[in-house]
């Protein structure tokens, strides 16, 4: 599958400060690409640089099979839509007037407004002031705008944030149907729960580095559950397996971490032969959430 979007070795530095580092994304054509991570990782640096807000300090960015670069920027961006940071709008204007100098400004027509207002199904509320709109509809305002020039590619940093239970739904509904409609959506946010159900593609990255990029399927298996065996004689068993095994005592279980079948084997075999019974062996169930909190250190949850 093609890229729509690819960096290699994308590097923003603030001194000594690295706040991105190396990094080497690869978002295919029509995917909602997750962008997951903790406050303070990089994400929104990262964004800015796809969209030539911040210089690199080094490495290359390519959008749609061309390198973003001075003379390339301006008919890049022409396709891109973006929502960085807070909603955009004029507050004494209500949500047509707002629409109606987004369109001035980028020279479309009526039929690109409707189409964009509709999308996001906003057409009811375009006569409100816009500082009368929900934080939700300010953000569905917000997503208008930046369709209005029906970009191939639309970049959302943390839309949900602040928003409800229902403004979250309308959101996820929302880019479902978008990345359906043949949209690339990048979306970022540091809450993987929200991300699980729309994505279908994940980068995760922790302290400017990023630590994977994926399916959910790839994430899952690219983390080794603990091991929990059920022995007679739990604290011997422990203090045998300890020294050569990563294993600590969980109630009346030993638990084992990184071991795979035939490291599990070998475990019971030598507890067997010690004379200590096993009674049951099992991997603990494995979690998104739990993946992502092993990757990041803990954080973003």
């Amino acid at each position: 599958m093609s890229c729509i979007v690819s960096t290699d070795r994308l590097t923003k530095r603030y001194g000594k400060r690295a706040v991105v580092e190396n990094l080497n994304l690869r978002i295919p054509q029509g995917c909602v690409y997750g962008f997951l991570g903790p406050n303070g990782s990089g994400k929104s640096t990262t964004m800015k640089m796809l969209l030539s807000l911040i210089r690199p300090t080094s490495g290359q960015v390519e959008v749609m099979g061309r390198p973003m670069n001075r003379s390339t920027r301006r008919e890049l961006l022409g396709r891109i839509g973006s929502l960085i940071e807070s909603p955009p709008g004029y507050g004494h204007l209500t949500g047509g007037e707002n629409m109606r100098l987004v369109q001035r400004l980028l020279g479309i027509d009526d039929d690109q407004v409707g189409r964009a207002v509709r999308t996001v199904r906003l057409q009811g509320q375009l006569d409100k002031k816009v500082r009368d709109y929900s934080l939700g509809m300010k953000q569905r305002l917000g997503i208008a705008m930046a369709l209005a020039r029906e970009p191939r590619l639309l970049i959302l940093d943390e839309p949900t944030n602040g928003l409800d239970p229902a403004g979250i739904e309308e959101i996820r509904d929302l880019l479902r149907r978008l990345a359906e409609g043949g949209v690339t959506v990048m979306v970022s946010s540091h809450l993987l729960g929200e991300i699980d159900k729309t994505a279908t593609m994940l980068g995760i990255l922790s302290n400017g580095r990023l630590l994977f990029q994926g399916t959910r399927a790839e994430l899952l298996a690219a983390s080794t559950p603990d091991m929990l065996i059920d022995a007679s004689h739990p604290t011997h068993a422990n203090a045998l397996l300890t020294g050569e095994f990563q294993s600590r005592l969980d109630g009346c279980s030993v638990r084992l971490s990184g071991l795979d079948d035939h490291a599990t084997a070998k475990v019971v075999a030598r507890l067997v032969g010690a004379g200590i019974g096993v009674h049951g062996v099992r991997r603990e169930e494995q979690s998104l959430e739990g993946v992502f909190m092993d990757l990041t250190g803990g954080g973003g949850l």
